[in-house]
């Protein structure tokens, strides 16, 4: 079978959509508006940016597969507490595990990291999509709501960082007279720069459609 009919036909299968539609047009930022609290607390640096996507990421996608696996013996009354039983296992795993690796890192998220339990993303995907589908479909939903939340923490922190700090992953890039601008360290700068971000991926989906 030629190459380019099996890229055609996996498009339009539902891994395909699953995994795409948390990058664009279900972004979990940009069009739920979902984990904006830690996007403006933790964002003034791209490596704190990093390490809470990967975070989510991970927590996303395996918190989705197990509430899949478990989805026939949740009782429906109870499955809030389920998903939070399960989402905080894995939470509990990132923060050790930054604790243990990167513990500069670790503290310098603070108490970030233990509320990404709270994070709407989690729940969001598996009371909408992990409850009602496979395991595999789960997953990918969660990868790629976790890939595209990530995509805009690193985007709003290689804007941040450098116009904040002067630096990139803490090495200066700025010129020796450049003046930080301390408004994008804290959360007004961050509320700001992710307005225009909205603004312009929401123009963006608009002329896409049309």
């Amino acid at each position: 079978m030629p190459k380019k009919v099996v890229k055609r036909n996996f498009k339009h299968t539902k891994a395909y959509k699953a995994l795409v539609a948390g990058m664009w047009q279900d972004h979990p930022t940009f069009c739920m508006i979902l984990g904006i609290c830690s996007m403006l607390a933790i964002t003034n640096r791209v490596d704190n940016a990093i390490a809470m996507g990967v975070g989510v990421t991970f927590c996303t996608v395996f918190s989705s597969l197990f509430v899949s696996i478990f989805r026939n013996v949740i009782p429906s009354r109870v499955r809030m507490l389920a998903y939070m039983v399960i989402i905080a296992t894995f939470v509990i795993c990132v923060d050790r595990f930054l604790k243990a690796y990167f513990p500069p890192i670790s503290e310098a998220m603070g108490p970030y990291v233990g509320l990404i339990i709270t994070n709407c993303i989690l729940m969001g995907r598996a009371e909408a999509f992990a409850i009602k589908n496979g395991p595999l479909l789960s997953a990918l939903d969660g990868l790629g709501c976790g890939v595209g939340y990530s995509f805009m923490l690193i985007l709003m922190a290689l804007i941040r960082e450098p116009i904040g700090f002067g630096t990139i992953l803490g090495h200066r890039i700025m010129p020796s007279f450049w003046t930080n601008w301390l408004v994008m360290i804290i959360a007004p700068g961050a509320f700001f720069l992710l307005g225009i971000y909205l603004w312009i991926f929401r123009t963006i989906a608009q002329k896409t459609e049309s």
